[in-house]
């Protein structure tokens, strides 16, 4: 073969080479595969609006039996658990003061007869009979007030929840010696969602349980509503008044309020088409809609067995994805399998 030739046969193999290469590539296509799910069109029902809150029952009153000074503690009449009356004698503390208050009394009572007598005939002027008498009020006004701090006396008729101190010890001030209170009733206290403030009237009825009691059911009445809402919580406090005659309920005691506002329509889903939102407190639904989901915060109310009752966010007749949410996203397809 001539050299010519050869050279030509080089130069069309590599042509052909680069015209192979040159060759626009196959573009390969991904096809995106659409999440299947299930769905539940919404209902509406009516639905008893039961809320249940808890309280710690408190004493109707509370007292603290003390003396308004430091003083020796001669006799604690009564223990821990005792019933007592108003007006009951409960702690006496040292006589010794009130002993000489009442020696320094008959002193400035013969004073001031005595200061009387040469006043009526003209043997004192007004100015010494004023201060004479002023002297005898003095020492009883002060009289008394030793009296009352002698004889500790109960300011009502309850019970003797705690006691701080023994006979002969030193009262110091830091605590007080008994501590009485009045248990029936006993009250609880609520923070009730402003929602409801117009809802909740003087007089209600109110049922409340006990974990303590399993199985029983007490009765209340709302006895107080403040009049104020607290602007961080959106609640209102009230005050349940409870009959406690057998002094059965204890203060301390935890306690479950149940307020009962009637029946309302409401919309109720499953509660597999609740999406709690991480990192929040936030509840959302997929809302289906012409092969198309929508991601929307519902407020929920209270929970139903299975379902859960929406107080906002959706309408009815929404349908709801219950199942297949975890592939899902805000605006994406879905395809809805039976």
């Amino acid at each position: 073969m001539k050299p010519i030739n050869q050279l030509s046969i080089v130069v069309c193999t590599l042509v052909v080479g680069l015209s192979a290469c040159n060759k626009p590539k196959t573009e390969t296509k991904v096809v995106l595969e659409i999440p299947t799910v299930r769905v539940q069109q919404v209902m509406e029902r009516q639905v008893e609006q039961t809320y249940e809150l808890t309280a710690t029952v408190q004493p109707q009153v509370k007292n603290s039996i003390a003396p308004s000074s430091p003083g020796r503690i001669r006799d604690i009449l009564v223990e821990v658990g005792q019933n007592v009356v108003k007006g009951q004698k409960l702690v006496q503390m040292d006589v010794a003061n009130l002993s000489n208050s009442e020696t320094q009394i008959e002193n400035f009572k013969r004073m001031y007869k005595r200061t009387l007598e040469l006043f009526n005939v003209g043997g004192a002027s007004q100015q010494e009979l004023d201060n004479a008498k002023l002297q005898l009020d003095m020492a009883q006004t002060n009289l008394k007030n030793l009296t009352e701090n002698t004889f500790l006396l109960s300011p009502l008729s309850g019970v003797v929840t705690a006691r701080n101190y023994d006979n002969g010890d030193m009262y110091s001030g830091q605590l007080p010696v008994l501590t009485v209170m009045n248990i029936n009733p006993v009250k609880l206290v609520v923070n009730v969602s402003e929602s409801f403030y117009s809802q909740v009237k003087k007089g209600m009825p109110i049922d409340v349980k006990f974990d303590v009691f399993v199985g029983q059911k007490f009765q209340g009445y709302v006895s107080l509503i403040y009049p104020t809402i607290n602007e961080q919580t959106r609640t209102f406090p009230v005050e349940i008044n409870m009959n406690n005659g057998n002094y059965k309920v204890r203060p301390g005691m935890f306690a479950r309020v149940m307020l009962e506002f009637g029946k309302v329509k409401r919309i109720v889903v499953a509660d597999q088409s609740i999406v709690k939102q991480s990192g929040s407190g936030s509840r959302f639904v997929y809302v289906f809609n012409n092969g198309k989901v929508e991601f929307k915060e519902v407020k929920i109310g209270r929970r139903l067995d299975n379902e859960f009752e929406i107080i906002s966010g959706l309408n009815f007749g929404d349908k709801v994805v219950i199942a297949g949410q975890s592939k899902l996203v805000d605006g994406g397809e879905a395809k809805v399998i039976k």
